[in-house]
């Protein structure tokens, strides 16, 4: 008898012991096999940062949409030839362009673009899927220039979505992208037939005007009021910018940094407009985040509504 109590002692221990383990996950099989599930999910879904050194990415990660509403192609027969810094929107904040050199002449286009890091290897100017089928002399090559890399691509038309396969050296893989080489970030006057609309043009005298004025860019979550005060003095306009927040603490409009009037309730600036209508590229620096952060927006001036 004394010994069929400890029997079944040491078996009420195992059923307690086993039940544990089961529940902390460690020796069920069921529990193994949920492990190893989500093991290999987070492997195939394991975030990515790009560093001056490597590229990882997170295979599932949203893309940003690219581009504006509305938006036509603009191709190189329309396009002055010269060389021009322009804005390229990308749809992965993975593949960070600081900077684009557009290159126009003999009827044709191509950029340089600058990379954050020098984790990508290759580019390839359609998906990654037809890049896996692709001969390798397809492939653009990756350009060092010391911690980053360079691509120089052909460019076939402005305010359009181009496909673009980035090569991962890391991963080995390549990714998806799609960019938009944006033309109203190029000054005034490249645009071929381009006309701008001024004051003179509309025969606006010398006073005080408002007009409608709409934000796109940056998170989409900062906005400026409409409609704006609109000054010409002296055949020039000039808009004043009202921001949602006071934590830009300045603006680059055609390359000159402009500091705001006011900064108490909101940033508000006094920024010149070369032409009233359509859209017009600008930079402003914010202070919100841990730290500055210079971000490209547009701003779109309706002349139907001057008043």
């Amino acid at each position: 008898m004394k010994k069929t109590y400890i029997f079944v002692a040491a078996l009420l221990i195992s059923a307690v012991s086993l039940s544990s383990c089961s529940d902390k996950g460690y020796s069920s099989s069921s529990a193994v096999q949920e492990t190893t599930a989500a093991e290999t999910t987070a492997a195939e879904t394991a975030a990515a940062e790009t560093t001056a050194g490597s590229t990882t990415e997170q295979v599932t990660a949203p893309q940003q949409e690219v581009g504006y509403e509305g938006m036509e192609a603009v191709y190189a027969d329309s396009v002055n030839e010269g060389e021009y810094d322009i804005d390229v929107d990308s749809s992965s904040t993975m593949f960070k362009i600081t900077a684009c050199k557009l290159k126009v002449a003999d009827g044709a286009m191509t950029a340089r673009l600058t990379m954050s890091g020098n984790g990508y290897g290759y580019l390839f100017l359609g998906t990654g899927e037809d890049a896996e089928k692709a001969e390798e002399t397809e492939f653009i090559p990756a350009e060092e220039e010391g911690d980053v890399v360079a691509f120089t691509v052909p460019v076939e038309a402005l305010d359009k979505e181009i496909d673009c396969a980035a090569f991962s050296k890391k991963k080995e893989q390549w990714y998806d992208r799609k960019l938009v080489f944006r033309a109203d970030s190029l000054p005034k006057g490249v645009i071929a037939g381009a006309e701008d609309v001024t004051p003179e043009s509309l025969k606006l005298s010398d006073g005080e005007y408002t007009i409608d004025v709409s934000l796109e860019g940056g998170s989409g979550k900062a906005s400026v009021q409409s409609p704006a005060k609109l000054t010409v003095e002296s055949g020039q306009a000039y808009a004043e910018i009202i921001w949602s927040s006071n934590k830009y603490d300045y603006m680059v409009v055609d390359g000159e940094k402009i500091l705001p009037t006011s900064t108490e309730e909101f940033s508000v600036f006094d920024i010149p407009v070369a032409s009233l209508s359509g859209r017009m590229a600008v930079s402003a620096d914010t202070t919100a985040m841990s730290t500055p952060h210079e971000i490209s927006y547009t701003l779109i001036f309706d002349p139907d509504s001057i008043k």
